[in-house]
């Protein structure tokens, strides 16, 4: 049999480690882990504004290196010219076909900022190892795909200075404001809809829109 003492005493000791860890920690804190260093905010601090490109880092790419490695990274999904392999999306063409019935939103037709593509390659591909490209390699990877869309010329080098002054086509047909009335910067002061004159005017229903539970959720079919 174990007597009371056996059992306070390690119960004691234990009370004492925490009431002592939760002393150590700062008002409001719990006292878990450590502050993170400088170089461990700049290991995830990688993003890089489409507009100017603020974010970009030092390094350099011209469209022959950008060929080699897209040759060897990029073209078993996206095709040897950009042209997309099987469901892998397409890099190149589609211009003026954002108005159409199936429109074809690539990099040449779509993308408002040369930065954003720099952005996205280096955090999202190769798509088996993401983030493994040299900032160079990445670069190089942005001019060769923009040149494939004859937004900029062969002997173009990409950097943090030259990125941003790439006119993209589409550059022009977004639109950068929150038309919301209550995300807006001054508040409506005459025609405002009130929620009160906000009403339902149709519904889903009957129009064989979302499918009918007949069993479980994966034998779900229409009614």
């Amino acid at each position: 049999m174990f007597s009371s003492r056996k059992i306070a005493l390690p119960l004691l000791a234990c009370l004492l480690v925490v009431a002592s860890l939760a002393g150590a920690a700062e008002p409001g804190a719990f006292g878990y882990g450590t502050a993170a260093t400088p170089a461990q905010i700049a290991g995830w601090d990688i993003d890089v504004r489409g507009e100017d490109g603020v974010g970009l880092p030092p390094g350099k790419g011209t469209v022959d290196r950008g060929a080699d490695v897209y040759a060897e990274q990029c073209a078993a999904c996206h095709g040897t010219f950009g042209e997309g392999e099987g469901r892998f999306p397409r890099l190149v063409g589609g211009v003026g076909t954002l108005r159409d019935e199936r429109p074809e939103p690539t990099v040449g037709s779509y993308w408002p900022f040369a930065p954003t593509l720099w952005d996205y390659i280096n955090r999202a591909m190769p798509m088996p190892a993401p983030h493994t490209l040299s900032a160079d390699d990445v670069y190089a990877l942005t001019a060769y795909i923009l040149n494939l869309n004859d937004l900029v010329p062969h002997e173009f080098v990409a950097d943090r200075n030259s990125l941003p002054k790439v006119k993209m086509r589409n550059r022009d047909s977004f639109i950068w404001t929150d038309p919301r009335p209550d995300t807006a910067a001054k508040p409506c002061m005459s025609a405002c809809t009130n929620a009160g004159d906000v009403r339902i005017s149709s519904t889903a229903e009957g129009r064989k829109l979302t499918p009918r539970t007949t069993g479980p959720l994966d034998t779900m079919q229409p009614k």
